[in-house]
């Protein structure tokens, strides 16, 4: 790696809250860009927390994994404020109130496909019967569609293709359909074409609130961390309009597929299923594919966190027809190669590496020279490794700490949860008295030597295991927790002067920079 590389860019000590869009107050059935997320970056500003961290926006498949998606580059539909089409005319009142009656605890998924595509067809048919260019202060849809050309109609193409399909995954289409080209759209019939137009107003609306929501955020003082996955899903327009990119035989059907071995989290490991990356291929072309997608998530994101680091080093391969993990073999990944490129390309790139799981120094060394920080878990800090690396009075300067991660149990529910030989330690070091609260814990990765702190916002709720967000190796009741917007109310009221008191007492305020020699007071 290149010794003219810059330092690891993390150089204050700030705050951050892991909220995913999807678990955010509001109506419609699932976390929206309107005014549930307002008053959630209202209140992160008035503490003084200066990161809103997500998980990916893009559009989700089966599983409703937002780690599986149909598009890396576009965003879910789900979250288009529907409040705005109706002020626009677009809708009526009457039309969302089905949906406006949805569960506001979870996300019910299943209800939210069958009611809310019709509902935002019904909006797309009356913009394109208008002749209008904008819905209200969004700006141009044909000017939209310029800039995003290069991915916006592949993804609606494709989209497109799939609803006409039944569903289907492209590898099944025929054969004028199993591969993108700029002439596709005269092999798609009328209502195809007319479907894929749907999708493209939908990211305009996306597009259009997201930006303005960031703006929103940026005045607050809060600036929001994305999470890029290291893997595409093979049913995607990335895969279906890039198939060279990954290990595919002339059907497109991969060879190979990505998971990762038996770990904490499983036995058997986790069989993902994505296509692998050719990277002799990628090399080949100065990692072109992805240096284009990490620019793209850039002009979404202040910072990226980007997703299983370690298999940038090696990754575990797993024969395609596997029926799990554990036959999977490691390989060599792209290393320093990659990373070089990358600076080269995007010098002022905040990026961080998730890092976790079971690591060796190789992995270590690579994120080193890479200049970024890596991520450290408090509840990690016992029984998870022998070398005890997620102790707090063992990390680095230069990371990332959170109690827990979206893979996490609420901290509540873990301290309830931990045997007892652990429990006892646990309580003793963080000084518990004997409580299950998050607060202790919350109050200890704040003070920690960690330059960036995020908590979950279920932690900040103190809410138990029944609020956790995914539960690796599982398949079903994931992704769905949702909180409300009197559990926000409570929080600001009753938490949040402390939340900033800390912020403060721990220097995580953001606003200067930490030097490694001493000056007078006053100066």
């Amino acid at each position: 790696m290149n010794a003219a590389l810059p330092a690891n860019w993390l150089d204050t000590r700030s705050a951050g809250v892991l909220a995913p869009i999807s678990t955010l107050p509001g109506r419609y059935g699932i976390g929206n860009l309107g005014e549930g997320a307002r008053r959630f970056v209202d209140f992160l500003g008035e503490a003084g927390v200066r990161h809103w961290q997500i998980c990916p926006i893009g559009p989700t498949g089966y599983g409703d994994s937002p780690y599986q998606l149909f598009s890396g580059r576009a965003g879910n539909p789900y979250f288009i404020d529907l409040g705005e089409l109706v002020s626009a005319g677009l809708l009526t009142a009457q039309e969302v109130e089905d949906l406006g009656r949805a569960e506001s605890t979870r996300v019910d998924y299943g209800r939210l496909y069958a009611c809310f595509w019709p509902v935002l067809a019904k909006a797309q048919d009356r913009f394109h019967a208008s002749g209008a260019d904008a819905v209200g202060q969004l700006g141009s849809l044909a000017e939209f569609r310029r800039r995003n050309r290069t991915w916006l109609e592949p993804f609606a193409d494709f989209m497109a293709l799939k609803e006409s399909f039944g569903g289907c995954s492209w590898t099944t289409w025929p054969e004028p359909f199993r591969a993108w080209t700029p002439g596709i759209r005269a092999a798609m019939t009328e209502d195809t074409c007319r479907a894929a137009e749907r999708h493209v107003f939908y990211q305009y609306l996306f597009f259009g609130q997201w930006q303005r929501l960031r703006s929103y955020a940026a005045e607050r003082g809060v600036g929001i961390i994305g999470d890029v996955p290291i893997f595409v899903a093979l049913d995607s327009a990335d895969t279906w309009q890039s198939r060279d990119v990954f290990k595919l035989d002339g059907r497109g059907l991969p060879r190979v597929v990505a998971g990762v071995p038996p770990d904490y989290f499983s036995e058997t490991g986790q069989l993902w299923g994505n296509p692998l990356y050719d990277w002799e291929h990628l090399a080949s072309t100065g990692y072109e594919w992805w240096i284009d997608r990490l620019r793209a998530a850039f002009e979404l994101y202040d910072i990226i966190r980007l997703d299983h680091f370690r298999g940038f080093d090696t990754y575990w391969e797993i024969p395609a027809d596997a029926v799990d993990a554990r036959s999977g073999v490691w390989r060599k990944g792209p290393g320093a190669a990659f990373f070089q490129a990358v600076r080269q390309a995007l010098p002022k790139a905040k990026i961080i590496a998730e890092d976790l799981g079971y690591i060796g120094p190789d992995v270590v060394e690579l994120r080193k020279a890479a200049g970024l920080p890596g991520m450290k878990i408090l509840q990690f800090a016992y029984g998870h490794d022998a070398h005890n690396a997620n102790l707090p009075h063992l990390y680095p300067a230069e990371s990332v700490a959170y109690t827990g991660t979206h893979d996490n149990l609420t901290t509540r529910g873990w301290l309830e949860a931990v045997p007892r030989g652990y429990a006892e330690k646990i309580d003793d070091y963080f000084q518990l008295g004997g409580s299950h609260s998050a607060w202790p814990m919350i109050r200890a990765l704040l003070s920690t030597v960690s330059r960036l702190a995020v908590v979950p916002v279920q932690d900040l709720l103190d809410l138990p295991a029944s609020a956790t967000f995914n539960r690796p190796g599982t398949a079903e009741g994931n992704w769905q927790w949702r909180f409300t917007a009197e559990q926000l109310a409570s929080l600001r009221n009753e938490k949040l002067a402390m939340l900033r008191h800390w912020i403060t007492l721990y220097d995580r305020t953001g606003d200067r920079a930490l030097l490694d020699y001493s000056v007078p007071l006053g100066s």
